[in-house]
Order: C-alpha cells, then structure tokens, then sequence
C-alpha cells in the first residue's frame, strides 16, 4: 500500500484566492496535484503551458515530486516587468525635477 500525502495547491487573482486542499500519493507529481485540486475548472485562465508554479514561493517544474505538506503556488503571468515600470518611474522623476523649480 501506497503512503498518502497532504498538500495545499493555491492560487488568487485581485479579488478572489483559492486554497485547495488535495491527498495524493506518494511520489506524486506537480502537475498532479494542481489536477486534482480542481483549480483548472474553476479558474479557466490557468494555463500549466504558460503559469509558471512554485513548492513554498519557489519555481518548480511540472514533473516535480510533491511532498507532504507541501504548498503548491500557481502564479499568474506579470502585467508589466517590474523593472521597466522602475526604470519609467525613475526617467519621468528626472523629467520633473529639470522642468520644477525655478
């Protein structure tokens, strides 16, 4: 007989998360875990060729072995990089503070 695992698969837009509870195998896999959540059907937008996915804030393939008590995170993809937002911030403060303050 197999030894079962409990892990945690979640995933959150703006206004709504969702927390699922899900027991596997041992020996079960990433992709099975978000599977079996139920996640796919609830939220459509998930898409495991393109959502990245971590195990405790950190990236992991598909093809990763869950662990019990493990947290499995699916990400959604980034509106805007991060550092270009940065580097825009940054240029249009330089632009104010040459045309302020006479």
């Amino acid at each position: 007989m197999t030894a079962q695992i409990h892990v945690e698969v979640v995933y959150g837009r703006q206004y709504r998360q969702k927390v699922a509870q899900v027991i596997l195998n041992e020996g079960a896999t990433l992709r099975e875990a978000v599977e079996r959540s139920g996640l796919l059907a609830e939220f459509p937008e998930i898409d495991l060729a393109q959502n990245k996915l971590g195990i405790w804030n950190k990236l992991a393939k598909l093809d990763a072995v869950v662990r019990d008590k493990d947290r499995v995170e699916i990400y959604r993809p980034l509106i805007a990089d991060p550092k270009e937002v940065r580097k825009q911030r940054a240029a249009e403060g330089k632009v104010m503070k040459k045309g302020g303050g006479e």
